[in-house]
């Protein structure tokens, strides 16, 4: 599981720290931004446009078109030469084009890690690009800044950093004078000063992103068999025409006739149309997918979500909502659920979905009333319909203010103003409590008091009976195992003393415990209910701890709960980097090379893996898998990049939509090979049997290439935009090495092409024997049987979804009868009318080979189930 290490980034010469109180002067600033760079990840280089058309034209399949235009000019067919080189053209610009938008469009996404700085230059506190901030600058930071350097703390006051973007830990963490922090990390409470240490490539953040540049796009499942199918079609092709070149000078046939007659049978089996059909699925999947909020980066990976047979997943913000939510309050009298979505001031007190009584849901009024007080978080509620309520300040002190708002006091601004604070002792790493002091209306005192149970159920602070603390601790111990961050709160009323808020700290009542965590969306437990029936293991992949990471696996079913599902830590992996981990399900405390290195090991075993992110620490690992999906409204600029797709509505359940996407594409791809190769297949059995019935030249060269326009052009470029199958998120994913022919499709094209094969050449010799232009009725009959073909192919029979594909069948059945009465045509094609009974006999096949399409298609469905 071991992978090349990576070459990091030089790290510059440390540069001498500012002044502190003034800060670097204009001119050194701009004297070490010349020397150091811009404070910015190197972007990734644009992709010229002539390489993205050469990339198109490097398809095997459209090489073999290339081939089958200089042949069509050879002998002389110049309109067949132009459809098939507009194929070429039409192929090569929509996938240009969609690269070209998608791009675009990830940049209308983008924005700046840390799009502006406060720093002290001069003297003088500036707010400047976080694109010039140099190492020794003096950062300025302040609730919701975003750190611009990796800078080491000078001073801090009670600072607390979200660095969930380069680590996946959701929980805030508290930083100290002394101490370091990264680039692109937001502070989320108190204040700070650092001098920063490195910028732009040489940050944490760009050390990360430098992880991408390991390796490119490998090819996906798709483009592999392909570039397969098209090396044998091209050999086989050539292989039967030689023999039926051979054949025909045995038989004593002019050469030149032969040698046309031969060059055109081998355009006509080339399914020229399958390079446009491909295109064309890809183009409509895409399409779709963004109607349903999923960018595609590049058109390849519509297909290759098709093959995902595991799915790795972040947590936070990807399974979970992102956001720290109280979901259970203990107090003496009970455990309490508390319902709501986000920060929003609406939710109820139930036990088992039922109201609490009316005491129970008092005294957990009391304690929520008292965590609200306790609390230097705010609320903001919506500016318009389509936001929603968000919060300023510690996520953990957002979600007890959120939860006060929906069952103890409406407006905790107003609460406030009642009961004013007057001291505070606020939290820090060593104390972990915080206590605040409160006028009330009645002179008196309350002193409210929460932290970490460890801190708070002390005798020293309670005055609480010892079998009550140690009921409290079990109830703790139990929230905690369960994967829930707790809280201990404590209050009391007393009468005025001008004391410090640290010496009202004892003698105080326990109001009970909160359960506070990031929860689960409401889609996620569907979702991956979802990606198990289709076939898919979800994987969790993330840099929380260990006992959160099970949790949340337990309560979206990942896994079931008592199932063993044996969590692997990051050192864990670090210790033995050689370990199998295709059997594990949880993965926590992973850093962005394990990341890497997991997506690596899936892929070793010949597994299509896509990869779920959104932070910079899932960056390389995105770019490293099959398919990376990165989260578009909260994702990083890192993250974006590195993705093939980007969920605009930042749902999972997208992902699942993409992949039932994905397996319309790939099925409308096979259904069209089935169809064309057996057409063509016919085409030159009829060439190489006719003969043997006594027809001497079934076909002239013009009208095996009228039939292969009429047949590969429209009909079946439609074929391409038909719906998905009913059955196709119902059914495992294909295995990675199966060929595009496998799963019964070369059986499905032998019986077809045999029976298009016989019923043109009965059409042809009952014509004969009716003394009717024989010829004529072979060429209506072979045409209208493929027809009839590619109507019963279709996986709904009976729907208004993909009109184009009856119309254009019209369409050519009418072009067809062209053939046989227009002047023109009949000259070019040397064509004559076949009159009522030769249209019966082309009718006759056209229904007959209908009917064996939907019985073979009936057949192999229930083998398939099977």
């Amino acid at each position: 599981m071991t992978t090349p290490a990576t070459e990091k980034p030089p790290v510059p010469e440390r540069e001498p720290t500012a002044p502190e109180r003034t800060g670097l002067t204009r001119a050194e600033a701009e004297r070490r931004l010349v020397r150091h760079g811009r404070n910015e990840v190197p972007p990734p280089r644009p992709t010229p446009l002539y390489s993205r058309v050469l990339a198109q034209l490097r398809d095997p399949l459209i090489m073999v078109l290339l081939g089958a235009v200089l042949l069509t000019i050879a002998i002389g067919d110049h309109p067949d030469a132009v459809v098939i080189g507009l194929v070429v053209v039409v192929n090569t610009t929509v996938g240009v084009a969609q690269e070209v938008r998608a791009d675009r469009a990830v940049a209308a996404l983008s924005a700046l890690s840390a799009p502006q700085a406060r720093v002290l230059r001069d003297g003088v506190p500036h707010e400047v690009p976080a694109a010039v901030v140099v190492p020794g600058d003096t950062l300025l930071l302040g609730e919701g800044d975003i750190v611009a350097a990796d800078a080491d703390l000078v001073e801090a006051s009670a600072l607390l950093l979200d660095e969930s973007m380069l680590t996946g830990e959701s929980e805030p963490v508290a930083k100290a004078s002394g101490g370091s922090v990264s680039a692109g990390t937001v502070v989320v409470r108190g204040r700070g000063t650092a001098a920063a240490t490195a910028t732009g490539p040489a940050s944490a953040l760009g050390r990360i992103a430098a992880l991408m540049d390991e390796g490119g796009h490998d090819p996906t499942p798709l483009q592999r068999r392909l570039a397969s199918l098209g090396r044998v079609l091209a050999i086989v092709i050539v292989s039967l025409c030689v023999l039926f070149f051979a054949l025909g000078l045995v038989r004593g046939l002019d050469i030149a006739t032969m040698a046309v007659t031969a060059i055109s049978l081998a355009v006509a089996a080339v399914p020229e149309s399958l390079p446009a059909v491909v295109t064309l699925a890809l183009a409509l999947g895409a399409r779709r997918m963004a109607a349903r909020h999923a960018l595609v980066r590049r058109l390849p990976a519509v297909e290759t979500l098709g093959s995902v047979s595991v799915l790795a997943t972040d947590k936070t913000g990807t399974l979970t909502e992102g956001r720290m939510v109280v979901q259970h309050v203990w107090t003496p009298a009970g455990t309490v659920d508390v319902s709501g979505t986000g920060y929003e001031p609406h939710g109820d007190l139930t036990r088992d979905r039922r109201p609490v009584a009316a005491e129970e849901a008092r005294s957990v009024r009391e304690l929520l009333t008292t965590a609200a007080l306790c609390n230097d978080a705010s609320l903001r509620p919506p500016r318009n319909e389509s936001e929603a309520w968000t919060a300023v300040g510690d996520p953990m002190e957002a979600a007890l203010l959120a939860a006060a708002a929906r069952v103890a006091c409406p407006d905790p601004a107003e609460l406030r103003r009642l009961c004013p604070r007057y001291a505070e002792a606020p939290f820090d790493s060593v104390r972990k409590r915080m206590t605040t002091l409160h006028h009330l209306p009645d002179g008196n005192v309350l002193v409210c008091l929460k932290g970490a149970p460890e801190a708070v159920l002390d005798p020293a602070v309670l005055a609480e009976p010892p079998e009550a603390l140690a009921r409290a601790h079990r109830h703790a111990a139990d929230l905690a195992a369960q994967g829930f961050r707790v809280l201990a709160v404590a209050a009391l009323e007393r009468l005025w003393q001008p004391l410090p808020a640290t010496d009202a700290e004892h003698g105080l009542r326990l109001l009970g415990l909160v359960a506070i965590s990031d929860p689960p969306k409401a889609s996620a437990a569907a979702t991956l209910s979802a990606c198990r029936a289709a076939g898919i293991t979800p994987v969790l992949i993330t840099g929380d701890h260990p006992a959160t990471a099970r949790a949340i696996a337990v309560r979206t079913g990942l896994v079931e709960d008592g199932e063993p599902g044996e969590v692997l830590t990051g050192p864990e992996l670090a210790a033995s980097p050689d370990a199998d981990v295709t059997g594990v399900r949880i993965f926590a405390r992973t850093d962005p090379q394990q990341k890497v290195d997991i997506v690596h090991a899936w892929r070793a075993r010949g597994v299509v893996t896509a990869m779920t992110g959104d932070g910079v620490n899932d960056g390389p690992a995105l770019r490293q898998a099959d398919i990376g999906v990165a989260m578009g409204a909260r994702g990083t600029e890192v993250a974006r990049q590195a993705a093939d797709l980007v969920l605009t509505d930042d749902e999972l359940g997208t992902v699942v939509t993409a992949v039932e996407e994905g397996r319309r594409v790939y099925d409308n791809i096979r259904r069209f090979l089935v169809y064309a190769m057996a057409g063509g297949a016919a085409e030159i059995l009829v060439m190489l049997t006719g003969p043997l019935l006594g027809l001497p030249l079934p076909l002239r060269a013009g009208q095996i290439l009228w039939i292969n326009l009429l047949t590969h052009g429209l009909t079946g470029v439609a074929m391409g935009a038909e719906p998905v199958s009913p059955e196709a998120m119902r059914r495992p994913p294909r295995p990675p090495g199966q060929h595009i022919l496998a799963a019964g499709v070369w059986q499905r094209l032998v019986v077809l092409a045999a029976v298009v094969t016989m019923l043109s050449l009965l059409a042809g010799t009952a014509a004969r024997t009716m003394d009717l232009p024989w010829q004529s009725v072979l060429f209506l009959a072979l045409l209208a049987a493929q027809l009839g073909v590619a109507l019963g192919l279709r996986a709904r029979l009976l729907t208004r979804a993909n009109l184009f594909l009856p119309a254009s069948v019209a369409g050519s059945a009418a072009l067809a009868m062209a053939a046989l009465h227009v002047p023109f045509l009949q000259s070019l094609l040397d064509t004559e009318p076949v009159g009522w009974s030769g249209v019966q006999l082309a009718a006759a096949a056209a229904l007959a080979a209908f009917i064996a399409a939907r019985l073979l298609r009936g057949a192999f469905r229930r083998k398939a189930r099977s």
